[in-house]
């Protein structure tokens, strides 16, 4: 039984891992008010923004690529101790570097960070959390994600405001906060990392990993302390039968069931991020300023876009648990096809200012509350212990390639076909996520990641799936 101790512990252990979300969200949000500054500074084309964006997400890849099978052997916490320092030596490297090169260089390595938080974060979250709040705890990472796009949007006006007004003045601080302003815009990130990196020191590993790898005590421990002495015991028999079935790796993955379920959490995963959610992030300042909104004034807009998406992602929180992850899925991707459809329509019309804007919000709500936390929830449920580090790297990587495809030619897709076209691209891809989910997605609400494995494991998932009432 549950105490206010075990809830402190897991709420706390959560709120740690949950800082890489953030530092994921603050680092590909804040490139949105370097973008228009170094494009001045450095005569960048469509093509060379596209890529100045597009860099970081293939560190994201390599990232992903290496993490996956790095936590399965060393442990979760120790990958992401490794994200932790890799956020603090780009935040440094990229505000004191002049060299074009160089920037280019330590927005890939925060990829790297990124890529790694992305997918070891919500993979520790889930493997400690109860049955009962897994949903709740791994959206939480998502919201912390929203949060760091936030501070970031918040910490980029306040820089912005800070440099208009600020008198002539000469050394270090000028230089970064005034004179180049985007450059003290990256260097707010040294904060959360510093931190990310002491409080990890204070998180325990992975009891499911523990298990894999005998060291049955420690995983009891934890246990005890997350779900009580007696339901402790219970879950910790509970793993260790189902890793003691266990053998293979890799190639495990492309054989059924799990082939099936892999395509099914790539699928998803790849139709979230082509829902142009990352192009809406990225490039919100020259979006708005598409809309009629002033560039000095965008800012200050996005940071409206920061809050509803922040306040939005408490809706996922609060149901997905209750309603559960197939009904919110299907009914939030078909929202957000109307919000982007709608969204496309007021641009082809030439309708700007406060409308274009709520209906990019409108867009944000149905997004935050279904395929933006769900892709997480989803990948982070249905592998078996052994290979779910793996598992879930190949979809995080599915996410990355997404998103690198987006934002490389998102501003040739602006500047060729029109922001309208761009937008009603977007929407077709929801439309896609709605009838792939309606057709091959399944229930795991409020089952244990071992009674889910056993369900796929005896084709319980297959009679359950006909069972599900239909949307």
């Amino acid at each position: 039984m549950e105490t206010k101790g075990t809830n402190y512990f897991i709420f706390l252990i959560t709120l740690i891992a949950a800082l890489g979300g953030f530092l994921f969200g603050f680092d590909m949000a804040v490139v949105s008010g370097i973008i228009e500054p170094l494009k001045l500074q450095y005569g960048l084309s469509s093509a060379q923004e596209g890529w100045f964006v597009s860099c970081a997400l293939l560190g994201c890849i390599v990232g992903v690529a290496f993490s996956g099978y790095l936590s399965d052997k060393i442990g979760r916490r120790k990958v992401l101790f490794i994200a932790a320092v890799l956020f603090l030596i780009s935040a440094i490297g990229f505000s004191v570097s002049a060299e074009y090169a160089m920037l280019i260089f330590f927005r890939v390595l925060a990829g790297v960070a990124v890529g790694v938080a992305s997918n070891v974060s919500p993979l520790y979250i889930s493997e400690v959390a109860p049955s009962k709040k897994r949903g709740q705890l791994v959206v939480f990472y998502q919201l912390a994600i929203t949060v760091g796009i936030l501070a970031a949007y918040i910490s980029n006006l306040f820089l912005q405001r800070y440099a208009t007004y600020a008198g002539a003045g000469d050394g270090i601080l000028h230089w970064l906060l005034v004179e180049n302003v985007w450059r003290g815009m990256f260097l707010v990130g040294v904060i959360p990392a510093g931190a990310f990196c002491l409080l990890l020191l204070i998180v325990p590993e992975s009891p499911r990993w523990l298990v894999q790898y005998g060291r049955n005590e420690e995983a009891l421990t934890i246990l005890t302390k997350i779900n009580g002495v007696e339901t402790g015991r219970l879950e910790l028999d509970s793993i260790k039968e189902m890793a003691s079935q266990k053998s293979g790796g890799i190639s495990e993955l492309m054989r059924l069931p799990l082939s099936k379920l892999l395509t099914l959490a790539m699928v998803l995963t790849a139709l979230s991020q082509f829902s142009g959610i990352n192009g809406v992030i990225f490039y919100g300042p020259t979006i708005l300023k598409s809309a009629g909104i002033v560039t000095s004034d965008a800012l200050f807009y996005q940071v409206i876009i920061g809050s509803a998406n922040v306040i939005f992602t408490f809706i996922a929180i609060s149901k997905v648990d209750t309603w559960g992850r197939r009904p919110l899925y299907i009914y939030g991707s078909i929202c957000a096809a109307f919000a982007l459809a709608l969204t496309g329509a007021c641009f082809l019309m030439g309708i700007t200012g406060w409308f274009m804007l709520a209906s990019i919000i409108l867009f944000l709500l149905f997004f935050a509350f279904s395929l933006g936390p769900l892709k997480f929830v989803i990948s982070t449920e249905i592998f078996p212990t052994h290979i779910r580090g793996t598992a879930l790297s190949i979809c995080i990587m599915t996410m990355w390639v997404s998103d690198w495809v987006v934002n490389l030619l998102f501003p040739m897709m602006r500047d060729g076909l029109g922001i309208a076209t761009t937008f009603f691209i977007f929407s077709f891809f929801c439309i896609l996520s709605f009838v792939y989910a309606k057709k091959k997605l399944f229930e795991t609400k409020g089952k244990s990641l071992e009674e889910i494995e056993k369900a796929w494991n005896s084709d319980i998932i297959k009679e359950e799936k006909l069972s599900v009432s239909k949307v």
